[in-house]
């Protein structure tokens, strides 16, 4: 985890919630939708009926005992990431530690780490995020993002929608910090799984280029709804 190359500033941001959405205010009061929040409001029809059927048979207590657990084990795991990340002590609790295990030979290869856990805003776009880090992974600079999972996700194409989440931070960083030359041209998804090596997707310059266009077009939707185009 050497830095040879100069942390990123971190820019200050207050997270609020409006309506069930999450935002981002800057330091200057321009309030920006997460990523998530504009993946959520322009899911696709089929993506709906997916989710309801899911929840339909499992029962709505049970769907919601389950993405509550994802989500506390999610939370616990990016916590003792980001702690080793920034070469503090990791003390996992017993329910995080198969993801950390999992995890921690991918975190081995990561070098030159230049922001953990910052807030970037896309003002062109209009929207905003946290990321998870940026750093080089086996020698390479890119966008690094963690996730948690029972299962092994196997295939890019049973992501859902995590490539556009991975490319909108891609671009938002990019954006962010092109004042300090920052050019990533490579981002990587690291899925913490219990018992087994994390899977690491890799994602290339034609790969990101493709979910970028992906991308902009949600975001555009999501303007579109709200009665017209963001006009940073």
């Amino acid at each position: 985890m050497s830095s040879a190359l100069p942390r990123l500033p971190v820019y200050r941001a207050k997270s609020v919630r409006q309506n069930g959405r999450q935002y981002y205010v800057d330091d200057r009061g321009y309030r920006l939708p997460s990523v998530s929040t504009i993946l959520n409001a322009t899911r696709s029809p089929e993506q709906r009926e997916a989710l309801a059927r899911w929840q339909q048979r499992v029962g709505m207590e049970e769907a919601t005992r389950i993405t509550t657990a994802a989500s506390r084990r999610g939370t616990g795991t990016h916590k003792q990431v980001e702690r080793y990340l920034q070469g503090e002590g990791v003390v996992c609790p017993d329910n995080v530690r198969p993801y950390w295990e999992s995890i921690k030979p991918v975190l081995q290869a990561v070098e030159d780490v230049r922001l953990v856990e910052g807030t970037v805003f896309h003002y062109d776009l209009g929207y905003a995020g946290k990321v998870d880090c940026v750093a080089s992974y086996q020698g390479t600079p890119c966008l690094c993002e963690w996730k948690t999972s029972d299962r092994p996700k196997q295939s890019i194409d049973h992501l859902n929608d995590y490539p556009l989440q991975l490319v909108a931070y891609w671009g938002a960083v990019n954006h962010c910090y092109r004042d300090h030359h920052v050019n990533l041209e490579h981002a990587m998804l690291a899925i913490a799984i219990p018992d087994m090596p994390a899977e690491v997707f890799w994602l290339d310059p034609e790969t990101i280029s493709h979910y970028w266009q992906e991308w902009q077009e949600r975001v555009a939707m999501f303007w579109r709804r709200l009665g017209g185009r963001f006009s940073g």
